[in-house]
């Protein structure tokens, strides 16, 4: 069988290996050498390009249906549990606690559950929105297993590696937030990255207050694509009366988009994360839709008031 092989980055030292071991089962078997950022970016192109008859994906569970016969294969790391007893103190005035990891440690789970429950906690596992497929587990733009509990706990706690996962669940919950990272046996409080987010957004909307033309970004990897949204967007901002464009690609390039120096803010429907981890690389504001939503109604509320007062 004529396979190609894909790896997140963290995963790509071991391309070589898995492929001998394939080859050597007697399959054809070429490795994806592009950057890959989750299940959400499967290599379909790439594999029908070169005639494939399966994509074999490593590190991620499966994200949404695709038209191409895909196999996941995720590691599963048995972190240590030695980080846990330090964190108790930390966690003294806590009695409900909501427990999410990512995929990796999804098989520990229950053993970090009944740890804090031994030592007298009440702990909650939540169930995602729909792109992550097991309860507790949060991915970049998943965080529906922390979401879901805002109202039932006291506090959150991340177990595993790592800020990328637990960040996207901090700005969509309002509780106190400790990420135990078992891999160097330590602890820390999010909430300071919550306030920090707050402050980025109002300034990102009050960046874009005068802005008169949006370019609208639209993915085409096979988990991220949202022209419906796009489109809905493109009229809301052109019955504010300014102007917008759809701009597509698979990966967005903030360098050439800086290169678009017409548009005076863009918005962002592709991965959530690039709107909270990459809007410092742009000249211009990354909003995401609800930024978009808030700015266009605060215009609308203020040229109404305008009127009022000139009328007055």
């Amino acid at each position: 069988m004529k396979l190609l092989l894909q790896f997140p980055e963290g995963l790509k030292q071991f391309a070589l290996a898995h492929a001998k071991r394939l080859e050597a089962e007697g399959n054809e078997v070429f490795v994806s050498a592009t950057p890959n950022f989750g299940a959400c970016d499967l290599a379909i192109e790439e594999a029908k390009s070169i005639g494939a008859e399966k994509l074999i994906h490593f590190g991620h569970a499966e994200f949404t249906k695709v038209d191409f016969p895909v196999e996941y294969i995720f590691y599963t790391i048995d972190a240590s549990l030695e980080g846990l007893e330090p964190s108790l103190p930390e966690l003294a005035k806590f009695n409900t606690i909501g427990l999410v990891t990512t995929i990796q440690h999804i098989h520990q789970i229950e053993v970090v559950k009944k740890f804090f429950e031994d030592h007298g906690k009440t702990v909650i596992i939540g169930k995602p929105y729909g792109f992550a497929k097991h309860s507790g587990q949060i991915l970049g733009c998943d965080i529906g297993s922390a979401a879901s509990l805002d109202r039932k706990v006291e506090c959150f706690v991340y177990f595993g590696g790592g800020l990328f996962h637990p960040l996207g669940a901090v700005y969509s919950t309002t509780k106190p937030f400790l990420a135990i990272d078992p891999f160097i046996k330590k602890h820390l409080w999010l909430d300071d990255y919550r306030v920090m987010h707050k402050k980025r957004e109002r300034g990102k909307i009050m960046r874009s207050i005068d802005a008169k033309k949006f370019g609208i970004l639209v993915s085409t990897k096979n988990g991220q694509t949202n022209m419906n949204l796009a489109k809905m967007l493109k009229k809301r901002v052109e019955m504010a009366g300014c102007d917008a464009a759809i701009l597509v690609a698979n990966t967005f390039d903030f360098d050439y988009l800086n290169n678009m120096m017409e548009f005076d803010a863009f918005v962002n429907t592709a991965c959530p994360r690039l709107t909270t981890d990459d809007n410092e690389r742009l000249r211009k504001p990354l909003l995401s839709a609800n930024n978009l939503i808030e700015l266009l109604t605060l215009r609308a509320s203020a040229q109404t008031a305008n009127v009022e007062k000139a009328q007055a």
